[in-house]
């Protein structure tokens, strides 16, 4: 593995956080949001994460037969199964003969949870390619020396 793999591993994941922040900031803007009777309501959206190699990579399979695991890409954003919210409110103008407003099955909760987990999978990539500039820099201090 080549130190522009690793600079290419790590922006593939940071590429995929920014992604998922924006997911989650989508998320959390229509967390409260309701429809009128008979329409569908905002469902919270989830990315599927899945490895991907870096363009230009000779990666392949391995003596054991296994693909290496050379970066991460988003595969797709689906919608989450999770029940709308519904709360009674016979006053509210979007409320259905029953009474009840149908809302968003965004769980708030959750959503600042995969932020902070989010962030911080996006904190690692960066100490990742702190880590590695680094190194680059010492190798080539190294060669200059001699």
């Amino acid at each position: 593995m080549s130190i522009s793999d690793i600079f290419s591993i790590a922006g593939s994941a940071l590429n995929a956080q920014d992604m998922r922040m924006a997911s989650i900031a989508a998320n959390l803007a229509n967390a409260d949001s309701i429809t009128k009777p008979g329409q569908t309501p905002y469902r919270a959206h989830e990315l599927v994460f899945q490895a991907a190699e870096p363009a230009g990579s000779n990666y392949g399979t391995s003596f054991t037969g296994s693909m290496a695991d050379p970066g991460v890409q988003v595969a797709g954003i689906v919608q989450s199964n999770a029940q709308p919210k519904r709360s009674y409110d016979p006053s509210s103008p979007y409320a259905d003969s029953t009474g009840y407003v149908t809302g968003s099955n965004v769980s708030q909760t959750a959503e600042m949870v995969n932020m902070i987990d989010s962030s911080n999978a996006y904190s690692a990539s960066v100490a990742m390619l702190q880590q590695a500039s680094r190194i680059d820099q010492q190798m080539i201090t190294s060669f200059q020396a001699t």
